[in-house]
């Protein structure tokens, strides 16, 4: 609009509503935010999780497996043997000598006679049961803490673990090898539980003695230079370890037994002198049964599982 104001025409102003702004596309955010948005935190479990050394992982398993029943088949054959000789001994169908000769002779002459049979695939059972569940442990404590495929371990979990494989299986065993072997008229009578007790705590110690304990005691051995080169200080403590252990568990399993075949009022003082009385030959003989079973079985099974995880490892 114009109006003359002294004759001269004079433009007026238009009144014009404000132009809408359009927020959606006028919205912005500074840039160094915008390059932080894509860059969320991750949760603590899934940084831990890219840490797990988990390279070739089925193939560590299977090196495991094959250690233990490499380890398994090699002293299946002499505990068989000898468990079966005590058994017959304590039952009387035998002596302890004559049902090892035989068992040996029947070894060297018929061995398939002795490989396919059930008690063997019992002992067999036990011992790569065993073997196979420290390995494992093992292996996934390695994968968990990002450690070398070779590493070790002598904690807890794996005494827990393997004393409880070991002992369960054992007693499936021990139930089979009675009924194979005892006396069929003997008299069934229950086990005391601190007979149990007393079997649970001599396993136990074995089972320490065995998997955790060389680990521990292997860099305090005093062995020379020239004594090394024959044989490592980790396979000299997987002989010592579970053999020295018996001198200690082996009075448990006396008394144990004591307390089963003199189930009435017997005075401590007798138990104990029944128990030192057969100490030491049952010291003894319980070492010529637990070395092949721990000591040879376990330096194969670390052996073994050692030689085929370090290829795995090498390719890693």
């Amino acid at each position: 609009m114009t109006r003359e104001t002294s004759g001269k025409p004079v433009q007026e102003p238009v009144a014009t509503s404000p132009p809408i702004q359009d927020t959606k596309s006028s919205f912005s955010l500074p840039l160094p935010m915008i390059l932080q948005i894509p860059q969320s935190k991750s949760s603590p479990g899934c940084n831990a999780q890219k840490q797990w050394n988990t390279k070739n992982l089925p193939w560590r398993f299977g090196s495991d497996i094959a250690a233990a029943a490499s380890a398994g088949i090699l002293v299946a054959p002499v505990i068989t043997v000898i468990d079966r000789g005590i058994i017959e001994n304590a039952s009387g169908r035998s002596t302890l000598r004559r049902s090892i000769t035989a068992s040996l002779s029947n070894l060297v002459l018929r061995p398939h006679t002795l490989i396919f049979s059930k008690p063997f695939a019992l002992i067999f059972m036990v011992y790569s049961g065993t073997y196979l569940t420290a390995n494992t442990l093992d292996t996934v404590s390695s994968t968990l803490s990002n450690q070398p495929f070779e590493t070790t371990t002598a904690g807890v979990p794996k005494f827990v673990a393997t004393s409880a494989v070991n002992m369960s299986l054992g007693l499936v065993k021990d139930s089979q090898f009675a009924k194979m072997f005892g006396r069929s008229s003997t008299v069934k009578r229950a086990i005391p539980p601190a007979t149990y007790v007393l079997f649970a705590l001599r396993d136990s110690m074995t089972i320490f003695a065995s998997f955790n304990l060389p680990t521990l005691i292997a860099p305090l051995l005093p062995l020379s230079e020239g004594v090394e080169r024959s044989i490592s200080r980790a396979s000299a403590a997987q002989f010592l370890a579970p053999a020295a252990i018996q001198l200690a568990s082996t009075p448990l399993h006396l008394l144990g037994l004591d307390l089963y075949n003199r189930s009435g009022r017997v005075g401590w003082g007798a138990r104990w002198t029944k128990v030192r009385k057969d100490w030491m030959m049952s010291s003894l003989a319980r070492m010529c049964r637990i070395v092949p079973a721990f000591g040879v079985g376990g330096v194969v099974n670390a052996g073994v599982r050692k030689s085929l995880i370090g290829g795995w490892s090498s390719d890693a």
